[in-house]
C-alpha cells in the first residue's frame, strides 16, 4: 500500500481558516490526478482541491463543512491500489459486454463535476450536481446550468418539512457563508475603528459619454474589450491620489503610512457576495489595460476563480453602486485602506449652467474617509480633483 495524503492548499497570511464544502468521491472510489475531489472556501475565494496522485480514495479525514487550516490532511489516496482496482473491471468485462445492449437503452450517467460557483448554488438549493446537465467543457456544470436547474420546477417527490415559526408562519435559519461572515465582520471594525465621515459632489459626465460614444466601436476594434466608465473613474482616482497623497495612505497602529504606488480595489459583484479584486499599480495601466482587467476579474468571479493574492492588499477602493441604480450612498471604508469612492447611477438632470437651466448626465460622487489622519480639506480636494478630471477627461492624458 502506497498512500498519497491531500492537503489543505497553503492559504494567505490573512486567512487562518477554510470550510469543506462538498466531496467530489467517497472512500473505495478511482480518482485521477489533478481531478478535483473537493472545494474549500475561505473569505475570500473558492479553492479547488485536485488529488495529487491517481489511485483509490481510501479515506477522507475531514468530512464535508469541516472547518480546515492550511496543511491539515482532508483525505488519503492508495497510488498502489489503482492496478488492483482496474483488475476487477476487466474481469467484467464479458458481462458489461452482454449487457452492453441494456446498458445502451439507459440514459448516460451525468458528470458529478460542477464549477465552484455552480457547486455553491446547487449546495444552496439541495441540488445534487449528478442531475444536472453540464454544458460546460468536458460536461462541467456551470453557473448558467445551476442557475436553471435552480430555477425548474422541483419534481414531485416528498421534501422535507419547512420550519415554521411558533405563530405558523415559515421561516428558515441558513449559516452564514464564511465569506458574509468575513464581510459583517470587516464592515464592524471600518465602522468601530476609523472615524468614518463622507463627502459629496457631483459630476458632469457629458464629456466622457461624448469621448466613448465617438470611439467606443474603434477602441473594441483595437483592444478587444469594451470601453466603460470606470477606468475613467480608476484614473481620476489615481489622478486625485498623487496630488493628495494622504488619502492613499493607511494607519497601523500610532504610525500613518504612505504608499509610493496606487493598488485600486474595484468592487465586483459574485454568487457569494461581493469582492474586491486589485488593480496593482493603476497609474501604470493605460484605460485598456484597466478595462480588460476589470472584464478579467467579473468573469472569474463568477467562477470563484480570483486567486487570494488578487484579493489581498490595496491602498484606495472604487465601488459603483450605480450599477444596481443606487442614486446616492455612504460606502463604508475597506479596512486598512483610509478612503473609499463611491459612485451612482448616472440620471439626466437639471442643472443651472451660465445661469440656464439645461439638461446634464449627472452623477453623485460619496468619498468616504478617515477623519483620523485625512482632514476635512484634503477630502473635499481630492474630490474635486476627481471631478475635475472626470469632467475634463483631456486633463488625465495630460497629467494636469
Amino acid at each position: 500500500m502506497a498512500i498519497t495524503e491531500v492537503l489543505v492548499p497553503q492559504l494567505s497570511e490573512s486567512i487562518s481558516e477554510a470550510t469543506l464544502l462538498n466531496w467530489k468521491k467517497q472512500p473505495g472510489e478511482a480518482v485521477e490526478a489533478d481531478e478535483i475531489l473537493i472545494e474549500v472556501e475561505t473569505d475570500k475565494v473558492v479553492l479547488e482541491v485536485p488529488a495529487p496522485a491517481s489511485g483509490v480514495l481510501s479515506e477522507i479525514v475531514k468530512g464535508d463543512g469541516s472547518t480546515v487550516t492550511s496543511g491539515e490532511v482532508l483525505a488519503r489516496i492508495d497510488t498502489a491500489a489503482k492496478a488492483a482496482a482496474a483488475a476487477p473491471k476487466a474481469e467484467a468485462a464479458p458481462a458489461a459486454a452482454a449487457a452492453a445492449p441494456a446498458a445502451a437503452a439507459a440514459p448516460a450517467a451525468k458528470s458529478s463535476a460542477a464549477s465552484p460557483a455552480a457547486g455553491k448554488i446547487l449546495s444552496e438549493k439541495g441540488i445534487d450536481p449528478a442531475t444536472v446537465e453540464g454544458t460546460g467543457r468536458a460536461g462541467r456544470v456551470t453557473k448558467g446550468d445551476a442557475l436553471n436547474a435552480a430555477a425548474a420546477p422541483a419534481p414531485a417527490t416528498p421534501s422535507a418539512p419547512v420550519p415554521v415559526g411558533l405563530d405558523g408562519r415559515p421561516e428558515q435559519r441558513v449559516p452564514m457563508s464564511r465569506l458574509r461572515a468575513r464581510v459583517a465582520e470587516r464592515l464592524i471594525q471600518s465602522q468601530s475603528e476609523n472615524a468614518i465621515l463622507t463627502t459629496f459632489n457631483e459630476v458632469n459626465m457629458q464629456a466622457i459619454m461624448d469621448l466613448r460614444k465617438k470611439y467606443k466601436d474603434v477602441f473594441e476594434k483595437e483592444h478587444g474589450v469594451k470601453l466603460g466608465f470606470t477606468s475613467f473613474f480608476v484614473k481620476a482616482a489615481v489622478a486625485a491620489l498623487k496630488r493628495y497623497p494622504v488619502v492613499n495612505a493607511s494607519v497601523d497602529g500610532k504610525d500613518i503610512i504612505y504608499h509610493g504606488y496606487f493598488d485600486i480595489g474595484v468592487a465586483v459583484g459574485s454568487p457569494r457576495g461581493l469582492v474586491v479584486p486589485i488593480l496593482r499599480n493603476a497609474d501604470q495601466l493605460s484605460l485598456a489595460d484597466i478595462e480588460k482587467q476589470i472584464a478579467d476579474f467579473g468573469r472569474r468571479a463568477q467562477d470563484g476563480k480570483l486567486t487570494l493574492d488578487e484579493l489581498t492588499g490595496g491602498t484606495f477602493s472604487i465601488s459603483n453602486g450605480g450599477v444596481f441604480g443606487s442614486m446616492l450612498s455612504t460606502p463604508i471604508i475597506n479596512p486598512p485602506q483610509s478612503a473609499i469612492l463611491g459612485i451612482h447611477a448616472t440620471k439626466d438632470r437639471p442643472v443651472v449652467e451660465n445661469g440656464q437651466i439645461v439638461i446634464r448626465p449627472m452623477n453623485y460622487l460619496a468619498l468616504s474617509y478617515d477623519h483620523r489622519i485625512i482632514d476635512g480639506r484634503e477630502a473635499v480636494l481630492a474630490l474635486v480633483a476627481m471631478k475635475e478630471a472626470l469632467e475634463d477627461p483631456q486633463r488625465l492624458l495630460l497629467s494636469v
